[in-house]
């Protein structure tokens, strides 16, 4: 049976959280989105019974995570950085594994320094960023249009009313202004491979290929940031560039073939390589 036929109005909050149509978080998150019952409320009153209406929209939203689409685009919002991100399925969904780019970010951002983040998506990056260092000037670009209009909306949503950031719209180091100069470039670039099996499986099957994919060696992206990057970079500035697990060795070969000193990797949590990038100096 679906999800349809198993929530009915009368059901109670506790028995909807033992059918085991989902992982249990994932069900008290689907709740409280179709109920507004909170996660707290439902720990405490189990016994509450759900109208036919909100059982209707429950089983709705179930039944879409059982179709397999991600929860962050079923509810709309996915946390970053301790920040609230809207999310549709114009943007990818921000991970974890990203947070590592904003931290080294920080880390080498200077007092009233200049950042760019490239294909900024949802605006996770820029945003997080932002939000840590109101003195920073930050710009992000992005050449989708509905990328930018979301993350047009989470700046608004998480920065106070005199922050502002610069969205320009355009292909890589198309959409900058002649002149502009940075501290810090920033990308979480498409990284995966064409043809790559997990593009075909889990959360990826719904998010927009074109920002997971350059649709060739998954090199492309990264090679363009890393040639381009020197020509808006400020004395002593950072390239930071998000990649694949498999794939910092070639980055740091990129960066080091283009001249960049300093050229180092930084693991995530898993101790998986994430994050590669270098410095470069304007005598080069």
């Amino acid at each position: 049976m679906g999800a349809k036929e198993v929530i009915q109005g009368g059901v109670t909050v506790g028995t909807v959280l033992r059918l085991g149509l989902l992982p249990a978080l994932e069900l008290r998150i689907l709740l409280e989105q179709a109920t507004g019952i909170s996660r707290m409320m439902q720990i405490a009153h189990p016994e509450k019974p759900l109208s036919s209406e909100q059982a209707q929209a429950l089983a709705s939203l179930v039944q879409r995570r059982i179709q397999g689409e991600p929860i962050a685009y079923i509810t709309g919002f996915k946390e970053f950085f301790g920040l609230p991100f809207k999310v549709t399925p114009d943007v990818l969904i921000p991970r974890p594994e990203t947070e590592l780019l904003v931290e080294l970010a920080l880390n080498v951002l200077p007092q009233g320094g200049g950042l760019l983040d490239m294909g900024t998506g949802s605006g996770a990056i820029a945003v997080a960023i932002a939000h840590e260092r109101p003195d920073a000037q930050v710009v992000a670009t992005d050449v989708s249009d509905g990328a930018l209009a979301v993350a047009r909306e989470n700046a608004a949503l998480n920065l106070e009313p005199n922050q502002a950031i610069r969205f320009l719209p355009g292909s890589w180091f198309d959409a900058l202004e002649a002149g502009m100069r940075f501290d810090v470039i920033v990308s979480n670039p498409p990284y995966i491979e064409a043809g790559d099996v997990h593009l075909s499986q889990g959360d990826l099957r719904f998010e927009p290929q074109g920002a997971l994919t350059d649709f060739a060696d998954g090199l492309s992206a990264l090679g363009i940031l890393v040639d381009g990057a020197p020509k808006y970079l400020n004395e002593n500035g950072w390239l930071l560039m998000e990649h694949g697990y498999n794939q910092s060795e070639a980055v740091v070969a990129l960066l080091t073939k283009r001249g960049f000193s300093a050229v180092q990797t930084w693991p995530d949590l898993a101790g998986i390589g994430r994050v590669t990038g270098g410095q470069w100096q304007l005598s080069q």
